[in-house]
């Protein structure tokens, strides 16, 4: 018995537990199908309605796939602590958490040289098995308000003296908590998320709230109440209040990135990506590599 254990510890040692494999973009061509993740209940990029995806970022992944001439398999992420680990679960090393699924693709991911090349405490890439590329989105932060309450938002200052909401661990919360010395922090209310701090906006617990431009730009739509505003204010000492997503697959799979690249840029210039964007309600900027 004591050698069938070392024979079988031995067996464990050899052969570990198998791990998904990247696809070639050959073999994603062959299979017919690719395989994308998006992020779960993220409104309105990518969720579910009545047992339906939809979102801006599932129907540009549909458009992505009968481009090049596949179907599209939508893998959804649940969103991890950090953009790092869904980079790692879904697009080099897979999670058991997540059986072990692998996306040939990935949506929703910052177009950042900055980001791209950060590294860890030993020096190295912190995700260099990644390659980021099409941006498809610019993104910024935006303040909702509700005229019943508020004139105008001249400035993040009246926050002083009128309630705001904002998703919990937020960047906005953080902002609105720290700038101009904390003052605005007593007035700042935290929310699970951005749809229960509009839906406070509106049974009047605040008087405006703090998000990213599309998520702001979805809950007007969906409310199509016209005596709730978009602000024009600036966010002094924020730092970096615009930005740009796009895309990641394995940098062993850079054949794939160039084709999806391609066909991503003829859908925006066709007008394509402006429409779908105009269906749900948000704004459209045309990323800078396209103008």
């Amino acid at each position: 018995m004591r050698l069938l254990a070392v024979l079988i510890s031995a067996l464990l040692l050899c052969c570990p537990a198998a791990q998904a494999q990247v696809r070639t973009y050959d073999e994603m061509i062959a299979a017919g199908e690719l395989k994308v993740a998006v992020y779960k209940d993220f409104a309105p990029y990518s969720f579910e309605e009545t047992g339906q995806p939809r979102g801006v970022d599932v129907e540009l992944a549909q458009a992505l796939a009968k481009a090049l001439g596949v179907r599209l398999q939508l893998i959804w992420a649940p969103a991890g602590e950090k953009l790092d680990d869904d980079l790692r679960d879904y697009i080099w090393r897979a999670s058991a958490l997540h059986n072990q699924q692998l996306a040939d693709l990935m949506m929703r991911v910052p177009y950042d040289r900055d980001f791209a090349q950060k590294r860890n405490e030993l020096g190295e890439l912190e995700n260099g098995h990644v390659v980021m590329f099409g941006p498809y989105q610019s993104e910024q932060w935006q303040v909702a308000f509700d005229r019943r309450r508020l004139d105008k938002v001249a400035s993040v200052a009246v926050f002083e003296y009128q309630p705001i909401g904002v998703e919990v661990d937020s960047v906005p919360s953080f902002y609105l908590t720290s700038v101009f010395n904390g003052m605005l922090a007593k007035n700042t209310r935290h929310y699970p998320g951005v749809p229960q701090a509009f839906a406070a906006m509106q049974a009047g617990q605040v008087d405006a709230v703090m998000a990213m431009r599309g998520e702001i730009d979805w809950q007007l739509h969906q409310a199509a109440d016209p005596q709730l505003a978009l602000a024009e204010n600036a966010y002094p000492n924020m730092g970096k209040q615009r930005w740009e997503i796009g895309m990641a697959v394995h940098e062993s799979n850079r054949q794939l990135a160039y084709a999806v690249e391609e066909a991503l840029e003829g859908l925006i210039r066709e007008g394509v990506v402006q429409a779908l964007y105009s269906h749900y309600g948000l704004r459209y900027d045309v990323p800078e590599m396209y103008q």
